[in-house]
């Protein structure tokens, strides 16, 4: 029995030996491993999610220019699109063509310059902002003598003619007024039409079905 017990401790001492042989060394591999792992955290690129929908067009084209389409792809074709609506960003100075709740197409744009409401005391655009629909008054040129300025390319969203979508404008000899078509995708500037490249209007002049909505914000 003693001789037994004998072999029970000397059994324990020798775990004990070991135990204490072994632990630094698995200390020491732990924080290695913790020291790599935080090596490997500080060089991984971070990934950045954007929060907001259809930002980073890779298509839309830089410089702008009025003088050519804004996306450097090709046009939708309305044909295909089963939901098709558009969306008027005054603030940003975009107007998006949607299908669904996909956006299938960027145009810069130009709306109605801010000025404040006496009413209200804030900043309102002179472009109307709420829900329209897309009427069948369209040509391809106009020009209002009392504002000295008309357009190429146009579309009424409202008010039979009376708010459109069309080309950045023009002078009474019909040339462009290159220091309005400037603003385009930059800044607001129109009475309260919607300004867009001259390829951009005179699609939508040739494209837009009567009835498409029109949700104008801002």
């Amino acid at each position: 029995m003693r001789k037994r017990t004998k072999y029970w401790v000397y059994g324990l001492f020798c775990l004990l030996v070991i135990v204490l042989a072994v632990t630094p060394h698995l200390q020491a591999a732990h924080k290695h491993a913790q020291q790599t792992t935080r090596q490997e955290a500080v060089s991984r690129p971070v990934r950045q999610h954007s929060t907001t929908k259809n930002v980073g067009n890779n298509h839309m084209r830089t410089p702008i220019n009025w003088r050519k389409s804004s996306e450097t792809v090709p046009y939708p074709d309305v044909n295909k699109v089963k939901d098709l609506w558009v969306k008027v960003d005054l603030k940003n100075n975009r107007t998006y063509l949607y299908d669904g709740q996909k956006v299938i197409y960027t145009m810069y744009s130009t709306g109605g310059i801010y000025q404040k409401d006496p009413k209200t005391g804030k900043m309102k655009s002179a472009t109307p902002t709420g829900t329209f629909h897309v009427q069948q008054e369209r040509g391809d040129s106009f020009y209002n003598a009392k504002l000295q300025e008309g357009a190429n390319y146009y579309t009424s969203w409202l008010n039979h003619g009376e708010y459109l979508f069309h080309s950045v404008p023009t002078k009474a000899d019909g040339s462009y007024n290159q220091k309005e078509a400037a603003k385009l995708g930059k800044t607001q500037g129109s009475h309260g039409c919607v300004r867009l490249s001259v390829p951009d209007a005179r699609w939508m002049e040739q494209n837009l079905p009567v009835g498409t909505k029109v949700v104008v914000v801002g």
